[in-house]
């Protein structure tokens, strides 16, 4: 049975008052209060698309730096129709669906504060999304469609910030391979849906050497060469619109391998590229700086 959304404002109202993400529900509280966020419409033309870093775990509910660049980001958008998500934390193959309006999220972090276990993103039936999704996709291609998985915090965490109200429909599409140009190709596939007002969202982080995670890196921020290395390299690459140099990134990205030991949380952004209008125009960074000393980069693409 899916739980009600008023259990979404129950779980929130646990939050102690001097909590950030208290307090930032008071301030998107008062930006809607005093202008309504505006309704994306066909005049519009297609929505951006959007690459977003999203954090560690929980960790952005606690920090401002994540917490009002994503809202604010958010407010300058026409408010979408319904938000299509691929994560970095779903790698699926076939092509896999979420839930349409899933009993429960995905809580696939550890260690942190119960509290964040309690959080909730019940958003609208995604049905008609999913639809659209599947008849998108080739005649041959096997799309799995879930009935019970949720979104996971790659997902829910920005978006939740991003869109506290959860009163817009939310799928998540599942990261089937980590080759850039067909990603790119899936990518070009999902490009119509922007024209319907659906914002297409690459999860991930700019730089995520996991393993090579430091004491000094998470108490001073301290952020290490090969992170502001491949970042530097990347935001110049992106700038220039040139997606051959950052599908190469394996091999001619400095930093590497340690600010991608495993690649799944900068391929999303291949999608991304792909569902722009012209992949190879020069993108707008939106978020920069570093958490833990990760890159936090986050890109919009026309």
């Amino acid at each position: 049975m899916t739980t009600p959304a008023s259990t979404t404002a129950l779980a929130d109202a646990r939050i102690p008052d001097r909590h950030p993400f208290a307090e930032h529900l008071r301030r998107a509280a008062a930006a809607e209060a005093a202008a309504p966020h505006r309704l994306w419409t066909p005049d519009d033309g297609p929505l951006p698309t959007l690459y977003i870093s999203h954090g560690g775990g929980p960790l952005p509910f606690e920090d401002d730096e994540w917490l009002s660049p994503l809202h604010d980001w958010a407010r300058e958008l026409p408010k979408p129709k319904a938000i299509l998500v691929v994560s970095a934390h779903w790698e699926s193959a076939p092509l896999s669906l979420s839930a349409a309006r899933p009993d429960e999220l995905v809580y696939d972090f550890g260690g942190f504060d119960p509290l964040y276990y309690t959080f909730r993103y019940d958003t609208p039936d995604a049905g008609d999304l999913a639809r659209q999704v599947a008849g998108l996709m080739p005649d041959t291609a096997d799309v799995h469609e879930h009935t019970r998985r949720g979104l996971d915090h790659g997902a829910w965490v920005p978006l939740k910030i991003m869109y506290p109200a959860a009163d817009i429909p939310v799928l998540q599409l599942s990261l089937p391979t980590d080759d850039p140009d067909a990603l790119l190709a899936l990518g070009r596939r999902l490009r119509p849906l922007r024209e319907q007002g659906v914002l297409v969202v690459g999860s991930g982080h700019m730089t995520h050497g996991l393993p090579f995670l430091t004491r000094e890196m998470f108490t001073e921020n301290r952020v290490p060469g090969w992170s502001s290395d491949f970042d530097a390299w990347a935001a110049d690459a992106l700038a220039r619109g040139d997606v051959d140099e950052l599908a190469s990134f394996r091999s001619r990205a400095p930093g590497m391998p340690y600010a991608h030991p495993t690649v799944e949380h900068f391929t999303p952004l291949f999608v991304t590229l792909g569902a722009a209008t012209d992949p190879t125009a020069p993108v707008v960074t939106t978020v920069e700086g570093y958490s833990v000393g990760f890159s936090r980069r986050s890109v919009q693409a026309a």
